[in-house]
């Protein structure tokens, strides 16, 4: 999936150009690049498939050489993630009725790519005759508000091996207040939700026709029209009618045989310049420094990315935001990054969509 716009990253990521294009890492690939290599460890290429805005072919053809054609799926408008991974998982199903199917974000940290493909391989192992939906859990290691959580019934623990766990869901929180993270870390039967699914096609495709009827008949009317040259304009057709709905909210959350695999790999979403804090290098201040041509003085705690064409020079500041991408610079306290998306609409609303 890498249809998003990244909004809490301006301005770094702006609509043009959003973060899963983006080497935000400084590693010298982009979020839907890595994401790609993790992939094609484990799939043949022409098994992959990018769903993304129609703006962004082009980008994913510059930086995904290797992906045919075929397999970008151009979404003409955004409609949260239930009808995007339904688009993908019919067209499968329509060529494929046996697949079984991994669906992930784009724009995620993953630590430990053996890791990753061992516990991919042993959920696709779980789900193939199942009829069970396979959501990945990352053991919390802080009391998160800014992540949904899993809790699963420990009672009911299929274990693949002693490092694997695979649980029944119990049921799903969505970003709890710290007091409830709190609790939530110390009962040892939570897991974060990666936002990463595995499933067989006719399990999930089964889901949407009990769960989300309208999506499922919308998408149910393709089943000879993927995979042809009438399908873009099919797809133009119902995508408009879809109701924007999220996978969390409109199947996981409601159907009755879920379960979770603990991951064996360091994640996180990236989401936030918080998280893209934790998960740097930082210097003997605590900062963290990104770009050409930045001169630090008496700062600490900081996270500071400058581009190529300027000069900056941070004095005196402490646990700060401080990025700056063409004609752009955000200064933010850190502690107020929740923000960002509020002055990202001020500056739509008084100098339009230039500069989002």
């Amino acid at each position: 999936m890498a249809g998003g716009i990244g909004s809490r990253f301006w301005p770094l990521s702006r609509t043009a150009c959003p973060k899963q294009f983006l080497d935000i890492l400084g590693v010298g690939r982009t979020f839907i690049q890595q994401t790609w290599d993790r992939f094609a460890k484990i799939f043949l290429p022409e098994n992959i498939f990018i769903v993304t805005g129609e703006d962004y072919k082009e980008l994913v053809m510059l930086q995904i050489p290797e992906i045919p054609e075929n397999n970008i799926l151009l979404e003409p408008l955004r409609r949260n993630t239930a009808p995007c991974i339904a688009y993908a998982c019919y067209k499968i199903m329509a060529s494929n009725p046996n697949a079984n199917i991994v669906v992930s974000p784009s724009d995620h940290y993953i630590g430990d790519y053996l890791g990753f493909q061992d516990t991919i391989l042993k959920g696709l192992d779980f789900t193939k005759n199942s009829n069970a939906l396979l959501t990945i859990g990352i053991t919390p290691t802080r009391p998160e508000t800014g992540y949904g959580y899993i809790q699963v019934d420990l009672s009911n623990e299929d274990s693949l091996s002693t490092q694997t766990k695979i649980m029944k869901v119990k049921t799903f929180t969505e970003k709890p207040e710290l007091e409830m993270a709190k609790v939530f870390l110390e009962s040892k039967e939570f897991y974060w939700n990666s936002g990463i699914f595995i499933w067989n096609v006719k399990t999930i495709v089964l889901a949407f026709q009990q769960l989300l009827p309208d999506i499922d008949t919308m998408f149910n009317q393709g089943m000879d029209i993927y995979n042809t040259p009438e399908e873009n304009e099919f797809i133009n057709k119902i995508y408009p009618e879809c109701n924007s709905i999220s996978i969390d909210y409109g199947i996981m959350e409601n159907h009755n045989n879920v379960y979770v695999i603990q991951a064996k790999f360091p994640w996180s979403d990236l989401g936030t310049w918080g998280s893209l804090y934790e998960n740097s290098k930082h210097d003997k201040n605590e900062n963290v420094i990104a770009g050409k041509n930045v001169f630090v003085k008496n700062s600490n705690g900081c996270i500071i990315r400058n581009g190529d064409s300027k000069i900056m020079v941070v004095e005196g500041l402490k646990d700060f935001i401080v990025a700056e991408s063409d004609e752009i610079i955000l200064i933010v306290p850190k502690a107020d990054e929740q923000n960002i998306k509020n002055i990202v609409n001020e500056v739509k609303i008084s100098l339009g969509d230039e500069y989002v």
